[in-house]
Order: C-alpha cells, then sequence, then structure tokens
C-alpha cells in the first residue's frame, strides 16, 4: 500500500531507497526558488487535510470542496482523488498563497508540511501492521537541498507537526486500500454506495447530518465518552466514519453492532 504525498509541474524524482538517517534540506526566504512549489502543483487532498482546511478557513466542506476542488484519479480506478484546484492567474499559484508565502500555514495540506519528503506505507509481518517509509525527492527548482541543514525523520515530523497527519492519513490508507477491491457491488462509478463513501470522507458536515438523521451511533456500541467524542469532534467523528465504511461495505468487526 503506498501513498504518494506530492506531486508538481515538474516530474517528481523519489531516490530509490528510503531515508533512514537524516537529510539535508532547509527551505526560506532567501533561496532563489522560495514559493516556486506553491504554484503548478498537482495537489492531492486526503480527508483529513480536507477537514484541517475548511475549519481554518471557518466554511463547511461542501463549500470547500465546491470553492476549491475538482475530483480527479485516484490512486486506483475505483475511488476518485479530491484536488485543490490552483488560481487561474499566471502561473497558477495555490488560493492560499499570499506575499509573504502561506496563509493556511499552521493547517497546510500532507503533501506540503512533508515535502521534500515523500512517505509511503506497506502492511508488514504476520499482523500486517503499517510500516512507514520516507522517500527524498528532487525537483530541478528547488534549491533547498542544497543548504547546509540536516534533519532526522523524527526531527522532520516534529518540527513540521505531521503526527496527527500522519495518523489520520494512515487510517486513510487503510480504508483507501479496501476501495481498490472495488466494494461497489456492480453499480459503478459514482453510484450510490460510492457517494456515500465519498461524502463520509470528504463532506463531514454532511456526514454528521447523515449521522444525526439516521441515529446511526445507537446501532453500535459505544460508551459515554466514544459517543461524547464523535458528537464533539470532528475528527472522531470521521474517524468512525472509516470504521463505520469497513463495516457497512466490507463487513469487518470495526465496530460492535447493538
Amino acid at each position: 500500500m503506498v501513498t504518494t504525498m506530492f506531486e508538481a509541474k515538474d516530474a517528481v524524482q523519489a531516490e530509490g531507497k528510503p531515508i533512514t538517517d537524516h537529510f539535508q534540506f532547509h527551505c526560506h526566504s532567501g533561496v532563489s526558488c522560495y514559493l516556486a512549489c506553491c504554484h503548478k502543483v498537482k495537489l492531492r487532498l486526503f480527508p483529513f487535510d480536507l477537514l484541517r482546511l475548511k475549519v481554518h478557513l471557518n466554511i463547511d466542506s461542501g463549500q470547500f470542496l465546491e470553492r476549491h476542488t475538482r475530483i480527479g484519479q485516484g490512486g486506483h480506478p475505483y475511488f476518485p482523488a479530491v484536488m485543490l484546484n490552483m488560481t487561474e492567474s499566471e502561473n497558477h499559484p495555490c488560493p492560499f498563497l499570499i506575499t509573504d508565502g502561506c496563509s493556511v500555514y499552521a493547517d497546510r495540506p500532507s503533501a506540503c508540511r512533508t515535502y521534500p519528503l515523500e512517505r509511503a506505507v506497506e502492511k508488514t509481518g504476520k499482523r500486517k501492521q503499517l510500516k512507514s517509509h520516507y522517500f527524498n525527492t528532487a525537483h530541478p527548482y528547488c534549491k533547498g537541498h542544497f543548504e547546509e541543514h540536516h534533519y532526522t525523520i523524527r526531527e522532520w515530523e516534529r518540527n513540521q507537526r505531521l503526527h496527527d497527519y500522519n495518523l489520520m492519513n494512515d487510517l486513510w490508507a487503510e480504508v483507501d486500500a479496501f476501495f481498490a477491491t472495488n466494494p461497489w457491488q456492480g453499480e459503478g462509478t459514482a453510484g450510490p454506495r460510492q457517494q456515500l463513501a465519498f461524502m463520509v470522507c470528504y463532506n463531514i458536515d454532511a456526514f454528521r447530518a447523515y449521522t444525526q438523521q439516521h441515529n446511526l451511533l445507537n446501532f453500535f456500541r459505544l460508551n459515554k465518552d466514544q459517543r461524547r467524542r464523535i458528537e464533539g469532534d470532528e475528527v472522531e467523528l470521521l474517524k468512525f466514519g472509516f470504521d463505520w465504511l469497513l463495516h457497512e461495505l466490507g463487513d469487518r468487526r470495526t465496530l460492535v453492532p447493538r
């Protein structure tokens, strides 16, 4: 199972061996390529990316999808990707780019905060546990690779505050791997089950309304604390949504029915 984080205007070249020790990189306003990577980007948004961005912008997820995204080709043919639209102006900058840099920096997407690395996850061992690998990218325009600054992977994860993003993206990778099995029962692209799955993953506001309308939480054994967190925290609601999809569509034991 591989999660590719970033595609840019030039082809991404990832070094063949995972980074196990440290890497050299530093991005700052003094490098000649500063903000070049924020133009003409094919940027895929993962569910947690969209959730963080719509909260930052104080709009609901449906509005964010309509204003800032388009549907693209996913990592497999059975579920689409959500792509961030670039601005229709010269050099097609990111819509959140301002003169001084990123206007949504605290809640920037996974790909942006992981760069210049790409992260991949796979299942290993008898217990099929997820293991992550980082690979270094090499864009011709990026001069940050030549700056005299070194990071270990752990330092980079801490510096870029990647923990929550990696956790949620690992959960998403599990769900997307399930979608790759084509669980839509022959209904085809954008059928009712696929549309339901898309809503759960990318439109958390609509999924909250759906959960309330259908009294979804009452169908499962959830203690008071679990229910309180799901009802009051969108991240916990998204986690529940992932589990519910695997339970509902895949007959997985991710939730315990009443």
